[in-house]
């Protein structure tokens, strides 16, 4: 919990919330998003299940208005500690994305998709 903390609140700059030591931080990731950070015994006895024996197949991803925003985010990560899975590039659809995986391994995806929109405040128009 504490090397994802660092990465998401000094790395990315992304603001603590709330925080509850050895238990849990909330970090607002974006307007109307809460990412929460949960010490893994902590979070098995609030939802009376095991840890995974490993990470979902699943993808964060953080949607950017271009592709220049795209390899910045990446670069930011990346200097935070993160570890690029796939580097930013074009896709055959059209977008531009790039993967990194965070401190515990979740994978996020920054990507642009030209066909949608992404205003000031982070709001996704599909």
């Amino acid at each position: 919990m504490a090397a994802s903390r660092r990465f998401y609140v000094d790395g990315l700059g992304w603001p603590v919330h709330r925080e509850v030591p050895d238990e849990v931080v909330f970090i607002q990731a974006n307007h109307g998003l809460i990412l929460s950070l949960w010490d893994a015994g902590q979070m098995q006895a609030e939802a009376a299940v095991d840890a995974p024996a490993a990470v979902p197949c699943i993808t964060l991803s953080h949607n950017v208005g271009s592709a220049e925003q795209v390899d910045q985010v990446m670069a930011q990560a990346e200097s935070a500690g993160a570890a690029v899975v796939a580097p930013a590039k074009t896709q055959p659809w059209g977008g531009y994305t790039g993967y990194f995986a965070d401190p515990d391994g979740f994978r996020w995806e920054i990507a642009f998709n030209p066909t949608w929109t992404v205003d000031d405040g982070g709001q996704v128009t599909v």
